[in-house]
């Protein structure tokens, strides 16, 4: 493995310090920090006073392989994770076929090894009756239940089902948190209307709301480790802000601070996800919740969908949209403009998910620590374009929007994967180990 030195870096600390100067990686692994290294290296990278930072950790994401890589594949989404500063990422089992059994996971990890430039880990999923696999299956980050918005085999919406997987096992759950009952009844409700906008007025703040509050009645019942996904509700943030155990953690995604209900004007289906973006208050809330603690970490819910599949008529336009290689632009981009810190950053990206899920040695710049790294350009800004899109489906509901902060460099594992705006060859990421 090459030894690579960055150069005249400003290193961020965990604390949102910065540290002038330059980094060693070796071995993998972070093996020096100083103002100056004068060791021998295989590359040398001048950073010219940009900012390096640990690689993000992006914990959900879709990546559509097996059964829908016309979409995306492991492939295609990590290398578009890594042009935009994600080292590692975790992915979701709605796949065709299902991943819901050790086969299934097997057949992840052995793809992922062959295609993935990030480090990866995968959720199993849970059905009504495959509680054996769920706390058996290795490795595995979590139990990713859809209380809510799937279809088939991994609805999980009844109580009894529910009760079971909580009493049975310590792995984390993972909740797609939406009341089914209530959708159904709802979208009979609002039949009659064709508008991509009643997508958020079908799948409404009290369907999140009811799904996330019996959620945690369960977690609590059985003490059993939680983690809410994609929060998005105003509701939902001061519930957690009340009652929000230790053992129960709940992400937001960048699509949720900053999209809302007026942008279907403009976007239309393209910003169709579930849950469906909210009001603006509600934007409000989950940065209020973010800074507070009520909300622990960002996730992107990289969900893509071709142009010609979201130019259907609503409803038969799918939910889902990229973001895996725009969230960490859009955040620096917030934090330049004052809504956040630096080590809020790091925070909610880096080693917030990593300690989330048991990921050792990920998510801060520290000597010993696993060298997944990006180095970003935080001084100039240009804007997000579809034609530059490494996700196969070449769109972003942010196309047109200048950010700062895009990645030169990233850094997987010692190896540069991604330089000045292309792929190397030849490097591979790992899988990752929970604890």
């Amino acid at each position: 493995m090459p030894k690579i030195l960055i150069r005249n870096a400003r290193i961020a600390r965990p604390d949102g310090s910065i540290f002038e100067g330059d980094l060693l990686c070796q071995d993998g692994v972070i093996e020096r920090i100083a103002p100056q290294i004068g060791s021998a290296a295989d590359e040398t990278i001048e950073a010219d006073g940009n900012l390096l930072l640990p690689g993000v950790i992006d914990p959900q994401v879709h990546f559509r392989e097996p059964g829908k890589e016309y979409k995306e594949d492991l492939g295609s989404g990590s290398r578009a994770a890594v042009k935009g500063g994600v080292t590692s990422f975790l992915e979701m089992p709605n796949t065709d076929p299902p991943t819901t059994s050790q086969a299934a996971l097997d057949d992840k990890l052995r793809r992922a090894a062959e295609k993935c430039v990030s480090n990866y880990g995968f959720f199993i999923g849970a059905t009504p009756d495959n509680l054996d696999q769920l706390n058996r299956a290795n490795p595995a980050c979590g139990i990713k239940i859809f209380m809510g918005a799937s279809t088939g085999s991994l609805l999980v919406d009844k109580a009894e089902d529910l009760e079971r997987i909580f009493a049975n096992g310590s792995r984390l759950i993972a909740v797609h948190a939406e009341d089914e009952a209530r959708i159904r009844e709802r979208r009979e409700r609002f039949k009659g209307r064709g508008d991509v906008a009643v997508h958020s007025e079908i799948r409404d703040n009290e369907c999140a709301l009811r799904a996330t509050q019996l959620a945690l009645e369960l977690s609590k019942k059985y003490r059993r480790r939680l983690h809410i996904l994609h929060l998005s509700t105003h509701e939902e943030v001061e519930l957690l802000r009340r009652d929000k155990p230790a053992w129960v953690t709940a992400e937001v995604i960048p699509n949720h601070l900053l999209l809302n209900v007026n942008d279907y004007a403009r976007l239309g289906a393209l910003v169709q996800m579930n849950p469906p973006i909210r009001r603006p208050e509600d934007n409000a809330s989950l940065w209020a919740g973010l800074r507070d603690g009520a909300i622990d970490f960002i996730a992107t819910d990289h969900a893509p969908h071709t142009l010609e599949e979201k130019r259907k008529p609503y409803p038969q336009s799918p939910a889902g949209m990229p973001g895996v290689e725009t969230s960490l632009p859009l955040m620096l981009t917030e934090m330049k403009a004052g809504r956040c810190t630096l080590a809020e950053i790091q925070k909610w990206m880096c080693h917030g998910p990593a300690a989330a899920y048991g990921i050792r040695n990920k998510g801060k710049i520290l000597e010993g620590w696993d060298a997944d790294l990006t180095l970003v350009d935080i001084e100039h800004a240009r804007p997000v374009r579809n034609e530059e899109m490494f996700t196969k489906v070449r769109w972003s509901p942010f196309d047109g929007r200048n950010l700062a902060g895009w990645p030169i460099y990233t850094i997987v594992g010692g190896q540069v994967a991604f330089d000045r705006g292309k792929i190397r060859d030849g490097v591979h990421g790992r899988p990752l180990t929970f604890s």
